[in-house]
């Protein structure tokens, strides 16, 4: 196998900048390049041990006053012989040490190798491979606790238990029928049930766990809708912390959707701003009005604004009418800071009064936004994440119900064992005991390179 070699961070300046090598020749590579301040080579100095001293270009020059540490196999990231070095974060200084690695024997690390290989070489299955890059992508406290749940084995372990479970019932079965003149004791329909029942339990708790973990990971499609001049744009520069979206007393002004993603009660809102929803007869205006409709179809929540300090009106009602296309809704009752014309309790939807000009009520908006999206009974680091994973788990449910239904309809073992295989079959796709070689290179398509 090649060794390989990478920059592992960012491609901009910055303080510290690393290097990674993997590989069978990583360490005489990294010794071809780096000359230890102490004389000694660095496979001399004891392994995960920092050693100072100088990185060489390919003629032997000094590039850069760096830090060096050697794995052996094993003990590494990558189950293999591996080597980092850490320089100052210079792009030029990072890209002229690559290229004399690259000059010393290694080769371009290709997106995602590096985690490959730890999966390759059994260091991580596939749900943790997964959570690398849901760590190094998250974009919330939340998500990041799930990733590294995930990465530390807890997904895994619970997607073990069933596992073990049903290969446990399903080795004894084969036992059974392939050495009949042993004493074997034979398979019961309530050790079945027992098996079966506790397995359907536990996947049924995962898929469930999918939505919260897809809202973790992605955040949540969120449209800002209602008529014009309620304060759509001043929502949303009042919760992004920032003038993002223009904001006049003309109506009209927002002719086209504008996304922006931020925090709100703890849930990462993908938020749309779109034009205010009126008859017009301006075109441009008119396709932004349309995009508007189509946008809360898409979202999975929708904020319709109405204005506290004015009388509702017939787009009002409009607005109103749209929160119907979207999985969650919320009205937010803009303008408190000015007499209040109407009482929100005869509204149809939940709803919460905010000013967009003086912030007051946007610590409610956020509680009631964490309300529509609890955080769910399941632990971090055992939510699903992504549809691959939803899927597997989905047919590994779909079989065990199968099976558990052979069984209460009086099917011989052997039958009810076609579907408990089945589900092995899926959940070993999930942790990538079964996954085909195309599976495990789409999911490492996905990584940038140096990771």
């Amino acid at each position: 196998m090649d060794t390989i070699a990478a920059i592992s961070t960012a491609r901009a300046v910055s303080a510290i900048g690393i290097l990674r090598l993997s590989g069978p020749r990583a360490l005489p590579i990294a010794e071809a390049v780096f000359r230890p301040a102490d004389g000694r080579p660095l496979s001399a100095h004891p392994r995960r041990t920092m050693v100072y001293g100088t990185l060489l270009d390919g003629q032997g020059a000094p590039i850069d006053q760096i830090l060096a540490v050697a794995f052996d196999a094993g003990a590494s990231y990558t189950g293999e012989e591996s080597a980092e070095f850490h320089c100052h974060g210079s792009p030029v200084v990072l890209q002229e040490g690559l290229r004399s690695l690259f000059a010393a024997g290694a080769r371009q690390a290709a997106g995602g190798e590096f985690t490959k290989r730890a999966f390759l070489n059994g260091r991580m299955d596939l749900t943790e491979a997964e959570a690398v890059i849901d760590l190094i992508e998250a974009e919330t406290a939340d998500a990041a606790r799930n990733a590294v749940g995930q990465l530390s084995g807890l997904l895994r372990r619970e997607i073990e238990g069933v596992y073990d479970g049903l290969m446990a019932v399903a080795s004894r079965f084969y036992a059974v029928v392939d050495y009949p003149d042993e004493d074997i004791e034979d398979l019961e329909a309530a050790d079945l049930e027992g098996t079966l029942g506790k397995a359907e339990g536990r996947l049924a708790a995962l898929l469930a766990s999918f939505d919260r973990g897809r809202v973790l990971k992605s955040g949540v499609p969120t449209a800002i809708v209602g008529r014009p001049n309620v304060g759509k744009s001043s929502l949303l520069n009042a919760l992004v912390g920032y003038e993002r979206a223009i904001v006049t007393d003309i109506p009209g002004t927002t002719r086209d959707t504008v996304e922006e993603k931020v925090l709100c009660g703890g849930v990462l809102l993908r938020l749309t701003d779109t034009a205010g929803l009126r008859e017009t007869a301006d075109t441009v205006e008119r396709i932004g009005v349309e995009r508007s409709r189509r946008a809360a179809e898409r979202a999975q929540l929708c904020l319709i604004v109405l204005d506290g300090s004015a009388p509702l009106t017939a787009e009002d009602q409009a607005a109103l009418a749209l929160a119907g296309s979207a999985q969650k809704a919320l009205v937010v009752v803009n303008k408190a800071d000015l007499p209040q014309k109407w009482d929100a309790a005869g509204l149809p939807l939940p709803a919460v009064a905010v000013s967009a000009k003086t912030g007051a009520g946007l610590g409610d908006l956020e509680r009631a936004v964490a309300s529509l999206f609890p955080a769910g009974e399941a632990p971090r680091g055992q939510f699903l994440t992504n549809p691959r994973q939803a899927a597997a788990v989905e047919r590994a449910l779909s079989a065990v119900r199968g099976a558990r239904a052979a069984l209460e309809g009086g099917l011989t073992p052997d039958a009810v064992l076609t579907d408990a295989e089945a589900a092995l079959s899926a959940l070993g796709e999930l942790t990538g005991k079964t996954a085909r070689e195309d599976l495990v290179a789409q999911i490492f398509s996905r990584f940038c390179v140096g990771k």
